[in-house]
Order: C-alpha cells, then sequence, then structure tokens
C-alpha cells in the first residue's frame, strides 16, 4: 500500500486577516481583536491579533490589560481595537473551505480556519503533484477572498499540521516519506501537538529539548518523564505510525460537561474558570475509561438564550488535559462576546477512540451528562 499524502491548511492570522479585508486597514499596523480595552483599564480578553501586534508579545486569551500595556491604542499607541464578528469569520471560512473541499478524496475541517486533504488518489501518489495542488490552492484562495494559507504536506497529520508552521505565513512545506525524522529532529519537544509547557519542561530535566534527543535516548527515557501513555503516544508520532486518517464524519460519542450558573455572570474570569472546572472533569472521566478523544468543543450561552459552539478538530487523539485545556481557552476567547453576560458554559470531547476491547464502554458516555 502506498504511503497516504494528507495536506494539512491553515489561514494565517485568520480573524485579524479577514478584519484587515473588511475594514481596508494598513497589515503593518498591530490589529488586535477583542473586548474594549478601556484604555487600559478592560476586563475582557484578547480574541486574536494580527502578525504586527504578535511582535509586541500580544497573544490569544491574554487579558486585554495586558494587551495596551504591551501595545497601546492608536492616539497613545500604534495599535487598533476592534470587537470582531463570529458571522464574518464564518463567511469567508464558508469560501475557503468550498475552493478546498473539491480538490481532496476526502476532507475534513477541523476548525474555522483549519482543514485536512486526503489527496493520495487525486494527485496519483504523486508527493511532488500534491506540492504542486498546495501551490494551486493558495492561488485560488487569493484570487477568491484574499487570504493568505499555509500548507503542510506530509504522510500523516501531526507531520502536516507540524510542516505549515514550517514556513508561516504563505508557506509550503513538504515532508516527504522516509523524511520524518530528518523533519522532526531540530524541532523542539514543545512542538508536536500534545506536547504543552510543562510535559517540554520534564522532558527538559531529563535532557531532551529536541526531538533529536528524543530519538538518540529512546522510549526508556521519555517513558520517566511523561509516563506510558504519553511516552507511547510520542514515539508513535516520531516513527510515524500516528493517524493517517481524514474524514468529514465526526463520531456521535461524546463526553462532556455543562454548568448552567446561579446568575449570569459578567465576570471573564469566572467562566473561564469554570470552563477549566470543567475540562478537568471530563479528562478524569476520559482517563478513566482508557480512551482518548480528537475532537474539542466549547459551549456558550448568553443570558438571552443565545448559545454558540466552537470546536476543532486535533492532530493525534490525546488525553492530556493541559492540551485541552490550552485548546479550549483559545476556542473560548475567539468567540467571547464579554460585553454579554453568560447564563451557561460548556465542555465537550468527541471522536473518542479506544483499544477495540473497550470499545463497547464508549456507549455509555454517548450523551451529555
Amino acid at each position: 500500500m502506498r504511503e497516504r499524502i494528507l495536506i494539512h491548511c491553515d489561514l494565517d492570522a485568520f480573524y485579524a486577516s479577514v478584519e484587515t479585508l473588511h475594514h481596508n486597514l494598513d497589515p503593518d499596523v498591530p490589529l488586535i481583536i477583542g473586548s474594549d480595552p478601556k484604555n487600559g483599564q478592560g476586563r475582557g480578553i484578547v480574541s486574536t491579533c494580527n502578525y504586527a501586534a504578535r511582535e509586541f508579545g500580544v497573544r490569544s486569551a491574554m487579558p486585554i490589560s495586558e494587551a495596551w500595556r504591551r501595545c497601546p491604542g492608536q492616539p497613545l499607541g500604534p495599535a487598533l481595537y476592534h470587537r470582531g464578528s463570529h458571522r464574518l469569520y464564518r463567511r469567508a471560512s464558508n469560501r475557503v473551505m468550498a475552493i478546498l473541499s473539491n480538490f481532496s478524496d476526502r476532507f475534513e475541517q477541523a476548525s474555522i480556519d483549519e482543514a485536512y486533504l486526503d489527496v493520495t488518489d487525486c494527485c496519483a501518489g504523486d508527493w511532488n503533484r500534491a506540492e504542486e495542488l498546495c501551490r494551486e490552492l493558495q492561488k485560488l484562495i487569493m484570487d477568491d477572498i484574499s487570504l493568505s494559507a499555509s500548507f503542510g504536506i506530509g504522510p500523516t497529520r501531526v507531520a502536516a499540521k507540524m510542516a505549515s508552521e514550517a514556513r508561516k505565513p504563505g508557506g509550503v512545506f513538504l515532508v516527504p516519506p522516509g523524511g520524518l525524522q530528518e523533519f522532526f529532529s531540530p524541532h523542539p519537544c514543545r512542538a508536536v501537538p500534545g506536547i504543552g509547557p510543562k510535559a517540554a519542561q520534564m522532558l527538559g530535566e531529563l535532557g531532551i529539548m529536541k526531538l533529536s534527543d528524543a530519538y538518540q535516548e529512546g522510549p526508556d527515557l521519555i517513558t520517566d518523564a511523561l509516563g506510558a501513555r504519553r511516552a507511547q503516544l510520542l514515539w508513535r508520532i516520531l516513527e510515524g505510525e500516528s493517524s493517517n486518517e481524514v474524514s468529514a464524519l465526526r463520531s456521535r460519542k461524546s463526553i462532556s460537561k455543562e454548568n448552567t450558573f446561579s446568575h449570569d455572570i459578567e465576570q471573564t474570569e469566572i467562566v473561564f474558570e469554570m470552563l477549566c472546572n470543567l475540562i478537568t472533569q471530563v479528562t478524569r472521566k476520559l482517563r478513566q475509561l482508557e480512551i482518548t478523544a480528537r475532537n474539542v468543543e466549547i459551549k456558550l450561552r448568553y443570558r438571552g438564550f443565545e448559545t454558540i459552539t466552537h470546536g476543532m478538530s486535533l492532530a493525534v487523539s490525546m488525553d492530556d488535559e493541559e492540551t485541552f485545556q490550552r485548546i479550549a481557552a483559545r476556542l473560548l476567547a475567539n468567540v467571547y462576546d464579554t460585553t454579554q453576560q453568560v447564563r451557561l458554559v460548556g465542555f465537550r470531547l468527541g471522536e473518542l477512540e479506544a483499544p477495540p476491547n473497550r470499545q463497547a464502554t464508549l456507549d455509555t458516555f454517548s450523551e451529555e451528562e
């Protein structure tokens, strides 16, 4: 059987790019999207920002007051602050995804600004043709909606996703069969999906700073740092044995938790704290069942019962709470209208995976709890 050819598409600074186009802004001016900064006294969060703002250290989910301190708004500083519009982003995303889905054997939208494509058959197993296809898609997206996209090509989901980061923004990077170790080796361990700051620190304490160190030391020392399950996951990724599946279908089997507040909440920190608690509970149940998940979703309901869900598919199925916390915080930041009071917050893990002898246990948790 020939290797699968997978493509990961990541739209560059998507929210900020859409705002720049919609309002005809200068891309070299720092743009920060989020709640009202109130001249540095705001209590909300940053949804996202453009590359110019990132040079000042601004990042997603940062308190808006901290963003203002690092990069004040005009006329006190260089930045522009915008509220943002999720409907605007969704329309732009739909146009891009319609283009991508027409050029693949199998297509999976991973989030509002990311997608996986299996192009093995449509490119006749030709990796050079897949690289040409990525450049064609870049041009189609730019011509149709004037957005920049980065593409990664690889034999697994993780390799393709990491490759799309290699030449951002607007790049194409190919990891051919047999080239995984050469590609992975210079990367810090932190670059692997599922290896968060704490896990990277534990590896670093044993002298494993880069993935080349992991290859050299082998799985035993990694197990000492991460434990058997996470070490096995990392080693499977490095050996090219992680998932190469692309599917438009989401499993209905899921584990979720929601909390309805006793009164509508204005304080963003309380909402984020509750989300963290829900993630801890759901992850604990996931581990009790000895299963993993590849889809993360948050749910938000405002005072007027307007309900928003926002999710993404991961490059690899996992049970790592630290990763879920980090991703969920970013998902919440992307859609949270901090001018509204929150009635309910929820967290869901889907696309559950388990060894065959435990598959039946998944049906127990196919509904919200």
